[in-house]
């Protein structure tokens, strides 16, 4: 067993209303759609209000090689990730008082926008107090999914090493990964979708929770985890690699994936631990679009305030990819509206096609 204890974010420093990206998009794109105006209703119809990117308007409108979009992503990546996790040891909404860099154990580092060696989570290890023996697991490529998936890969460490306390770092700067050239819809969608996001999430093993101050009544422990991989669906989405860096793949048939294919691995999920669906009164899904969540909503027979958590984080905070779910658990801290026996679900879906699951039951801290 592991316990979610804290969640702190960093915020890119540009924010952009829903209506100034509209704008922007259609000055990229107007000369390649004749229809450019019937598929701008794709940023008003998708359930964004604002979103934040790590560079000016006026970044994205210029030429810009692989080299240095990766470079933008690593200095961002780097001084960004240090501020979540310093936010995330230091909150005083979670925390009593500061959780000191140096107890952490163990950094599960998650991305798919920039490419570094040594990896992000090295870097940040040089700007913090870590101890020279913290281990560093990073993860790339695994998207919209990672975040979920970090928190799996944490659980099981943590049930393993008792004692842990281990960071989830999500760094996604999306915005980064935009190319000028690129005139399909996959593009154009992901325009009006993807932001960039900064997370870091700390967990504590069942062993360690005795010593982390916690402020919360009750916090969420994870009890199992489950991925499932759909087989020869690479088509769905991820990037196609060039010259010039990293294209977006994003299929249209996502939401009828979803609804097609979620609720048995859900169903499946849930029989393996003896839990009904009826039993899960707290879903937190990440929010890829409107469409998904509506998808999430239909298949699994939710109702609509099951999902307010999410549908608040796409609003304020656009798709942030593995970033997402952790903004959404952060919202689900800050309420505190859960009570000590309640059970939800942290789940999220990547490119593979795939999905990564976590069962969770509220618990009083000891």
């Amino acid at each position: 067993m592991a316990y979610i204890v804290s969640v702190g974010t960093s915020l890119p420093k540009n924010e952009m209303d829903q209506e100034k990206t509209v704008e922007f998009a259609k000055e990229m794109f107007q000369d390649s759609f004749k229809d450019i105006n019937r598929l701008l209703k794709s940023f008003k119809n998708g359930g964004i209000k604002k979103r934040q990117f790590a560079e000016s308007l006026d970044w994205y409108k210029e030429t810009h090689t692989f080299q240095e979009k990766n470079e933008q992503f690593i200095y961002h990546a780097v001084r960004q990730g240090a501020e979540a996790v310093v936010n995330c040891l230091s909150d005083e909404e979670f925390l009593s008082e500061a959780v000191p860099v140096e107890v952490i154990d163990a950094i599960f580092f998650i991305s798919s926008t920039g490419i570094a060696t040594p990896s992000i989570d090295a870097r940040i290890m040089n700007i913090l107090p870590f101890k020279e023996s913290t281990k560093r697991i990073p993860i790339w490529g695994l998207g919209c999914a990672g975040g979920a998936a970090g928190l799996s890969r944490a659980f099981e460490y943590c049930s393993a090493y008792k004692t842990a306390k281990v960071l989830v770092l999500a760094v996604e700067l999306c915005s980064l990964t935009f190319q000028k050239d690129d005139v399909s819809k996959s593009n154009l969608i992901g325009t009006s979708l993807f932001a960039d996001g900064i997370a870091c999430a700390l967990i504590a093993g069942e062993e360690a929770l005795v010593s982390i101050p916690t402020r919360l009544k009750a916090l969420p422990k994870i009890e199992a985890s489950r991925s499932s991989f759909m087989k020869q669906s690479e088509d769905v989405m991820g990037w196609d690699i060039r010259d010039n860096g990293l294209y977006v793949i994003f299929s249209r048939d996502i939401p009828g994936i979803i609804s097609d294919w979620l609720k048995p691995n859900v169903m499946l999920f849930l029989n393996e631990h003896n839990v009904s669906l009826n039993e899960i009164t707290h879903f937190m899904a990440h929010p890829g679009g409107k469409k998904i969540l509506d998808a999430y909503e239909e298949s699994l027979g939710l109702g609509a305030k099951a999902l307010l958590p999410s549908k608040e984080v796409l609003i304020n905070h656009g798709n942030m990819s593995s970033v997402t779910v952790l903004y959404v658990i952060r919202e689900f801290l800050h309420k505190q509206s859960q009570k000590c026996g309640e059970k939800g679900l942290i789940g999220a879906l990547g490119p593979g096609f795939c999905s990564e699951m976590l069962l969770v039951e509220w618990e009083e801290p000891a």
